[in-house]
C-alpha cells in the first residue's frame, strides 16, 4: 500500500532536503508539501500552521503521517494529529516549545491512537541513540557532554538563528547532579580538543533540546552542552558580547542580523564524550554536507521507521523508536558520514 507523507515547510532548507532523500530512498512514497503558498503541482498543498482552516486537504489526501519542518508556536498540527489519529514527527522544536509540546502530548496520552514522535534534538535527535549505542545501560551513565562545531560557512535555516536571537539574553537550564542550574549562552567556557582534525576549541553554553531528553528522560544526572564556531575571533566575541551584555541592549532584529548568516554549505561535527565510574567513552561524527544534510537524513530514517514498522501507538522521542545499534549502522553507511569511536 502506497504511503501519504506529508512534509509541512517542505520549501524550507531542511524540508527540502528531507523530499530529496526520501524520493532517493523510497520512490514508493506519495509525498505532498505543505507551506502557506500554493505550488505546482497536484502534490503541493496550502498548510498554514497559523490557519486551522487550512488542515481540511490532510484529510482529504488521506496523509498518513506528518512530518513538521516550520514553526507551529501554538501546536496547532499536534492538537490536529492526536485529533485524527495520525502519525507526526517533529523536528523543529527549541527546548521551552519541546516541553510544552511533550505535555500537551502527555496529557492526551490516553486518547492518542497514532504515534506522536518528537525528533528536536541535536541534528534530528540521534544523539540519545548514539549516547545508547556507547552505554545501553543508562543506569551507569554519571555524565554526558556534547560538543558542537558550528561552521558560519554552512546552510542553515532561519529557525536556530531565531531561536539564538531570541533567547541570547535569557538563561537556560543545564543539569548537574539532577540539579537544574540556570546559566547563560556563551558564558563558561572550556577548551575542548573536537575530532576530525578541528583541534583544540573555546567552547561556550548552548541550549538544545537534548539537555532536557537525556536528563529528564533517560535519567542522566549530569548533562550539559557547549558549541564553538569555524571561527576562534567569532566564538570569541559571542562570549566578549555576553559577558559585558552588550546583547541585552541590542535590538532583536539587530541580534537576528548576527546570527543569521549563512554560507553555501560546510562540514558539521559534534562529539559526544560520555561518562561512566569506570570509563571515559566517546563518538565523533562530521556530516561534510552539513548540518541540513544530517537533520535530514536522521529524519528520514524516523519516517521510515514509522511507516515500516507496526510501532506500538504512543508519544516518543525520536531515539526511543529505534535500534541504537541500526542507527549507528544506517549513519556509518551513509556517504556523507563519518563516524569515530574511542
Amino acid at each position: 500500500m502506497r504511503k501519504n507523507i506529508l512534509v509541512i515547510g517542505g520549501t524550507g532548507l531542511v524540508g527540502k532536503v528531507i523530499l530529496r532523500i526520501l524520493k532517493e530512498r523510497n520512490p514508493n512514497y506519495n509525498l505532498f508539501i505543505g507551506s502557506r503558498q500554493l505550488g505546482n503541482t497536484a502534490n503541493n498543498l496550502v498548510i498554514d500552521v497559523t490557519n486551522p482552516k487550512t488542515f481540511d486537504s490532510i484529510i482529504n489526501n488521506k496523509i498518513d503521517l506528518i512530518v513538521l519542518c516550520t514553526k507551529d508556536s501554538n501546536n496547532e498540527i499536534l492538537k490536529f494529529a492526536i485529533q485524527n489519529k495520525l502519525d507526526y514527527i517533529d523536528i523543529t522544536k527549541p527546548t521551552p516549545d519541546l516541553t510544552i509540546a511533550y505535555d500537551l502530548a502527555i496529557v492526551n496520552k490516553q486518547s492518542i491512537n497514532s504515534c506522536i514522535i518528537f525528533g528536536s534534538g541535536w541534528m534530528g535527535g540521534i544523539v540519545g541513540n548514539l549516547v545508547d549505542f556507547m552505554e545501553p545501560d543508562k543506569r551507569e551513565i554519571q555524565e554526558t557532554s556534547l560538543y558542537i562545531y558550528y561552521s558560519i560557512k554552512d546552510l542553515a535555516g532561519k529557525s536556530s538563528a531565531n531561536f539564538l536571537a531570541e533567547n541570547v539574553c535569557k538563561p537556560f537550564i543545564v543539569y548537574k547532579n539532577n540539579k537544574p542550574q540556570n546559566v547563560k549562552h556563551f558564558l563558561n567556557s572550556k577548551k575542548h580538543n573536537f575530532s576530525f582534525e578541528i583541534g583544540k576549541r573555546q567552547v561556550y553554553n548552548l541550549d538544545v533540546p537534548d539537555l532536557f531528553i537525556l536528563n529528564q528522560i533517560e535519567k542522566i544526572p549530569t548533562v550539559s552542552v557547549k558549541m564553538t564556531y569555524n571561527s576562534k575571533f567569532i566564538t570569541s566575541l559571542m562570549g566578549y558580547f555576553q559577558s559585558l551584555k552588550i546583547f541585552n541592549i541590542m535590538s532583536l532584529k539587530e541580534r537576528q542580523l548576527m546570527f543569521g548568516s549563512s554560507g553555501n554549505g560546510d562540514q558539521t561535527v559534534f562529539d559526544i564524550i560520555i561518562k561512566t565510574q569506570d570509563e571515559t567513552k566517546s563518538v565523533s561524527l562530521q556530516s561534510v554536507k552539513g548540518q541540513a544534510e544530517l537533520t535530514a537524513f536522521s529524519t528520514v530514517l524516523h519516517i521510515e521507521k514509522v511507516l515500516n514498522d507496526a510501532l506500538e501507538r504512543g508519544v516518543y522521542f525520536s531515539h526511543q523508536i529505534h535500534s541504537s545499534q541500526k542507527i549507528y549502522e544506517a549513519l556509518n553507511s551513509y556517504s556523507t558520514i563519518n563516524l569515530k569511536i574511542s
